[in-house]
């Protein structure tokens, strides 16, 4: 079974004589009918040429589901599958004809409505409807409130895997794929039990559905099994563990050989300023970073801001501000009440920092974004533009104040072993003793933006991931807007729309309110 892509329910008031599209009126010479095609499987493409030739015909093909649709047209998808879909819609039961696209075809070639057979209806199961129906989540994580409580880490776990492989190998489309159906597990309020449940689900496509149904059945998925103790897997792990490797440098680097860090400092090749800095500090970056280490951090940080430009503002943002206990860095977002006022803040703050030791390494990049240039026109990017620092901290004990070193944790708070119990053969010598420097080192991230921006960058750079990917989609898809960390764009109107806060965005974007502590997709 795969679930059918939800699309946005709109209710249109009755029409007149025609529908208008591109600009023109279509003649309706069946007012009495309204069609609906479904794109899952369709393929958008498709849909568009057969939703064009249905009203050349003189047909009303509606773009979006409403309650005025009397034939609901599909391609390769169960009866049940669009009846499930249908009532995550509506709420409630339909009257609409659940057809075949033969049947569209068939309307087409003749010019008018042909009648329906039994061959042109969906099959649809006679069963429990409310066991079919198990769980209804929105299409769209950014329309979920997904806390840290998750009811079904092993499978979302498995597929989080299979995403992290998928994008080590730089397959970013089958990885989104994997974690979007990861964060649909993540936002059901009880454990999965049976395949059935999850019928009519979005985002679980075939792959993930196997995975689960291989877990569900035998405790544990084969793929995800194998794939933990692939050599190329461990090593890729391994060197994209280092500050300042991607996976395209780590492939090559395993093309040459190369598979774990002994080998790299042996006979690897020369590393860059952040590479360097990256496999000096190893073990401290690969450990977990503690909410207590972000606090002792960020008052560090904060009365640097504060000394070099008094009245700016500082906020912790990224998985933290999500409510998370532990994380792999920390994040701090800078802007300043008066606008302009933050222009030249970077330079002096980090030149703060390294006067007062707390940077082993650190890298500026300037502020590059232009509304005038920089706009919808550009292509759409998840990295946005503003000034930033990448660094390496240096958290002494005395700014810790003698917290305990932090465990890992998974998002249920249940401790598990490091790299999530992967042996990873990392080769090191691994006999120094525990203490044995009064420091660690921790990845800090810098960014500053212009109080006019300040909204749009702290919902970017909060998250999680998949839920800012997901609002870009929903921005794009359903309201014909471009967001960014920068700002919102409005397509049909022409125009940016301003923000002061995160509740204005969410508002302008037509969706509630969603708060950090939710976007945990």
């Amino acid at each position: 079974m795969v679930p059918l892509k939800r699309r946005k329910v709109s209710s249109h008031p009755a029409g007149g004589s025609g529908t208008v599209y591109g600009g023109h009126k279509e003649p309706n010479q069946f007012p009495q009918v309204v069609l609906f095609l479904l794109e899952r499987k369709l393929g958008a493409s498709r849909r568009a040429f057969l939703s064009q030739l249905g009203r050349k015909k003189g047909f009303q093909v509606e773009e979006v589901f409403s309650e005025r649709v009397t034939h609901v047209i599909s391609e390769n998808n169960g009866g049940d599958e669009v009846r499930t879909w249908l009532l995550s819609q509506v709420g409630g039961h339909t009257p609409a004809h659940l057809l075949d696209v033969s049947w569209y075809t068939e309307s087409m070639a003749a010019g008018r409505p042909v009648e329906i057979l039994d061959r042109h209806k969906l099959q649809e199961q006679q069963g429990n409807e409310a066991e079919v129906a198990a769980f209804s989540v929105p299409s769209y994580a950014c329309q979920r409130r997904t806390t840290l409580e998750n009811h079904n880490t092993v499978l979302t776990d498995a597929l989080s895997l299979l995403a992290e492989n998928a994008e080590l190998s730089e397959e970013d489309g089958r990885g989104v794929a994997f974690r979007r159906a990861a964060a649909v597990l993540k936002a059901l309020p009880k454990p999965v039990a049976s395949m059935t449940q999850l019928r009519g689900l979005p985002c679980l496509g075939e792959h993930s559905l196997r995975v689960i149904k291989d877990i569900l059945e035998n405790g544990a998925s084969s793929e995800v099994e194998s794939t933990k103790q692939s050599e190329r897997y461990k090593a890729l792990k391994v060197l994209t563990g280092i500050f300042g490797v991607g996976a395209r440098t780590a492939d090559r680097w395993i093309r040459d050989g190369i598979h774990n860090l002994r080998q790299l400092q042996d006979s690897g090749p020369t590393l860059n300023r952040a590479q360097q800095a990256g496999l000096e500090h190893y073990d401290d970056l690969n450990q977990p970073v503690s909410k207590s280490d972000a606090d002792a951090i960020g008052e560090v940080v904060e009365k640097a801001v504060v000394s070099v430009l008094p009245g700016a503002h500082m906020t912790l943002i990224g998985g933290f501000r999500r409510g998370k206990l532990t994380g792999h860095d920390v994040d701090f977002l800078i802007t300043h009440p008066e606008e302009g006022r933050e222009v030249g803040l970077m330079p002096k703050l980090v030149s703060w920092l390294e006067s007062q030791g707390f940077l082993l390494y650190q890298k500026t990049t300037r502020n590059s974004y232009l509304e005038s240039k920089d706009g919808p026109a550009r292509p759409a990017s998840n990295m946005d533009r503003f000034e930033r620092c990448f660094s390496i901290f240096k958290l002494t004990k005395e700014e810790k104040r003698g917290t305990k070193h932090p465990e890992t944790l998974t998002e249920n708070g249940a401790q598990t072993p490091d790299n999530g119990g992967l042996d990873l053969d990392l080769d090191l010598d691994q006999t120094k003793p525990a203490g044995h420097k009064p420091w660690r080192a921790v990845r800090v991230d810098l960014v500053v933006s212009p109080i006019s921006q300040f909204a749009f960058a702290l919902l970017g750079w909060t998250g999680s991931k998949l839920f800012e990917r997901e609002l870009r989609r929903w921005a794009g898809h359903e309201k014909s807007m471009s967001l960014s960390s920068h700002a919102l764009y409005d397509n049909r109107q022409s125009k940016y729309l301003r923000a002061t806060s995160e509740e204005e965005i969410f508002a302008h974007l037509g969706l509630e309110f969603v708060p950090p502590s939710e976007r945990n997709a």
